[in-house]
């Protein structure tokens, strides 16, 4: 993704990921949160409860996930820029009310910052949520735009173009981020140019149908083949999606043995790994997904059709392991390593698999 900011103009400021996050949707001019306490997001949503009331938004500090989202449902449906944010516990209770806004296809913004799991878990990092986010994790045939940042300026970069990937395909749009990346402490830089996109034409917002005629927005179709004709409506806009907002970043693949695949923060603990195993004769490489959902495979298989190797690290059990395995087409050339319950991938323990792969041992001393 290309930043808006400009280094002539841009203003640095010091901002935890959180933070990042929550004034990125203020410079796209969300107008609407809803949102519940939870740990480690908490950051956010005082953030939004100060900022909403300095820039004319409306902000709720709601009784319930289920009543936050519902609330979104509401402003999104009367054609606000809205918002919520929670944790994995907090957003498993809302996905009831993620299906109805796919269903109704009205734009949002989601943030989960996830901790670790399943049940209560932890209020440490983890990247448990990823076949919640990617696969559905409501009811129904839906999907979700799914972005993956891993950095504080990234958060900002990622949740103002969130808010125009959400109105133009009038679907909600969910910010995958972790207790580690939201409540690090970065620089970020912001250029004042960058505003709001207009409004412009909403068709989908029920404002009173005074001077035209009237609108419905809906996910209850009880006739059988009406909700079939709704549902491959939407199955063809996700192959738009698909076709169109497949994103990525390469990281020294040219020529590489073995490629990591990593996405968020373990992305940058896998970077510093490459760094390392090419200094010590290994030719590495790092694949990063940067849209979750749609998955960048085509861009994957591209790079297993010369023959490389992979190792998949993840904070999970193996969830995104399962997209590379499809991408490449030959799973005995993945390997995989994931840490689980707040537990960190380490540098040392990524090399050491990705000389596995390889073959062979690195010339120099790992760190750590």
């Amino acid at each position: 993704m290309k930043s808006k900011r400009s280094a002539k103009t841009a203003k640095r400021y010091l901002s935890s990921g959180n933070e990042a996050c929550g004034e990125g949707a203020i410079r796209a001019g969300c107008a609407f949160y809803a949102g519940y306490p939870i740990t480690p997001q908490n950051e956010l949503t005082a953030y939004m409860s100060r900022r909403m009331e300095e820039t004319g938004g409306v902000f709720i500090q709601a009784e319930s996930e289920i009543a936050a989202i519902s609330m979104v449902h509401g402003a999104a449906a009367a054609g606000a820029r809205a918002m919520t944010s929670s944790s994995s516990p907090g957003i498993s209770l809302k996905q009831e009310g993620i299906s109805y806004l796919a269903g109704t296809e009205l734009p949002c913004v989601i943030v989960n910052v996830m901790r670790g799991g399943p049940g209560l878990g932890n209020i440490s990092p983890s990247q448990g949520d990823y076949f919640q986010a990617t696969k559905g994790g409501g009811h129904g045939d839906y999907r979700l735009i799914v972005l993956a940042p891993s950095t504080a300026q990234e958060m900002f970069d990622f949740t103002y173009r969130a808010f125009a990937l959400a109105e133009k395909y009038t679907n909600p749009v969910m910010i995958l981020s972790d207790g580690m990346l939201g409540q690090m402490m970065e620089p970020v830089e912001i250029s004042p140019s960058i505003k709001p996109q207009p409004l412009g034409q909403r068709p989908w917002a029920l404002t009173g149908a005074r001077g035209r005629g009237s609108r419905s927005k809906k996910s209850m179709l009880l006739v059988p083949p009406i909700l079939e004709e709704h549902n491959n409506r939407l199955q063809e806009k996700y192959r738009r999606i698909e076709k169109k907002e497949r994103e990525f970043e390469e990281y020294r693949t040219a020529g590489a043995e073995v490629v990591i695949c990593a996405y968020g923060c373990v992305a940058r603990i896998a970077r510093a790994a490459v760094d390392a195993l090419r200094a010590g004769g290994i030719k590495a490489g790092l694949f990063r997904p940067i849209t979750l959902w749609p998955f960048p495979k085509q861009a994957l298989a591209k790079l297993a059709a010369s023959g490389k190797r992979f190792l998949v690290v993840e904070m999970s059990a193996g969830q995104m392991v399962e997209d590379v395995k499809l991408s490449v087409e030959d799973s005995s050339r993945v390997s995989f390593y994931g840490r689980m319950g707040g537990g960190i991938p380490e540098e040392k323990e990524i090399m050491r698999l990705a000389e596995a792969c390889a073959g062979k041992k690195s010339k120099r001393k790992k760190r750590g």
